[in-house]
C-alpha cells in the first residue's frame, strides 16, 4: 500500500481525487464553504461526470458562504436535516468516487477544516463492502432529500 502526504492539507488530496473521477462522484457532507473543492465538482460536471451531493440543511440555511458557493452553480445537490427533523444534523462527511473510492473522516469541506483544524481523511479504494454500505446510505439520503432548486 502506499502512502502519500499532501503538504498543502487535504483539500489537495480530495481535489486529486475529483479530478480522476470517471463517471460519477457521490458526496454526502455536513459542512461545505472550500471554492476549490467546490471547483473541482464544477470541473467534473463539465466532463461529464454524474455528480450528486446532500448538505445538511441546517448548516445550508445558516451558511451565507454555503449558499453562495451552490446558488449560481451547476452542481446538483440537495439539503437534509438529520432523523429528528429541524434541528438535528445530517452529519456525515464521505464521499464515493466511480464506485471505487470511498474518502470519509472527520473533515469537513470547509476552509475552516483546512486551516484551522486538526482533521482525518480516509481514502479506501476498491473495498467493496464498505462501498456498498456507504452507498446504500447515499442513496437513502437522496431519495428523502428534497432539491434546493
Amino acid at each position: 500500500m502506499a502512502v502519500t502526504m499532501y503538504t498543502d492539507g487535504i483539500a489537495e488530496a480530495l481535489e486529486s481525487l475529483l479530478t480522476k473521477a470517471r463517471r460519477s462522484i457521490d458526496v454526502a457532507m455536513y459542512r461545505f464553504n472550500n471554492p476549490k473543492l467546490a471547483g473541482a465538482l464544477a470541473g467534473a460536471l463539465e466532463r461529464g461526470i454524474r455528480i450528486r451531493l446532500v448538505l445538511d440543511r441546517n448548516k445550508y440555511e445558516e451558511s451565507a458562504s454555503t449558499r453562495a458557493l451552490f446558488s449560481s452553480s451547476k452542481i446538483p445537490f440537495r439539503v437534509r436535516y438529520g432523523r429528528n427533523g429541524p434541528g438535528s444534523k445530517m452529519h456525515h462527511k464521505f464521499a464515493i468516487i466511480d464506485a471505487e473510492v470511498l474518502v470519509t473522516g472527520s473533515y469537513n469541506w470547509t476552509l475552516e477544516s483546512e486551516e484551522q483544524n486538526r482533521e482525518n481523511l480516509l481514502i479506501l479504494l476498491h473495498n467493496s463492502e464498505q462501498l456498498k454500505i456507504y452507498q446504500q446510505e447515499f442513496e437513502i439520503l437522496w431519495a428523502e432529500s428534497p432539491p434546493v432548486r
